[in-house]
């Protein structure tokens, strides 16, 4: 497995940038363009996603990486739940809804999954140092 030295490298984060590519896509036309509360909410719950990504990776510290993975997967969450708002004031048809869901749901298990692994190479290199130091 390659070493990811960016955080453009990351799957979650180009996951996250074609979400946010989609939520935008669909969030400009009528009617949803014209609820301007829930089309920048469900916007900046979008490009919260991968700027949390970002910002945590650049951090260099796996404990703060970690951090800010939660941030965004709860981003994520709040993406899907205006997407269920979407759907039912009449924004969104449900094959719309479905391929979004479908797609933030993906990129939440990836972030998930990225946090699962930070957490344990966390976990084995404090276990290293305890034994080194015993």
């Amino acid at each position: 497995m390659a070493k990811i030295e960016r955080f453009e490298d990351l799957v979650a984060w180009q996951k996250g940038r074609i979400l946010i590519r989609d939520i935008y896509a669909v969030s400009a036309r009528q009617p949803f363009s014209r609820d301007f509360a829930m089309c920048d909410q469900i916007r900046r719950a979008a490009l919260s996603i991968t700027s949390n990504i970002a910002e945590g990776f650049e951090r260099a510290v796996h404990g703060d990486f970690q951090r800010f993975l939660v941030y965004a997967k709860a981003s994520c969450a709040e993406v899907r739940s205006q997407l269920y708002s979407a759907l039912d004031v009449g924004h969104l048809d449900q094959p719309t809804f479905d391929k979004l869901m479908t797609n933030a749901q993906e990129v939440g298990r990836i972030i998930g999954g990225l946090r699962s692994s930070i957490e344990r190479r966390r976990t084995a290199q404090h276990s290293a140092l305890s034994t080194q130091h015993s």
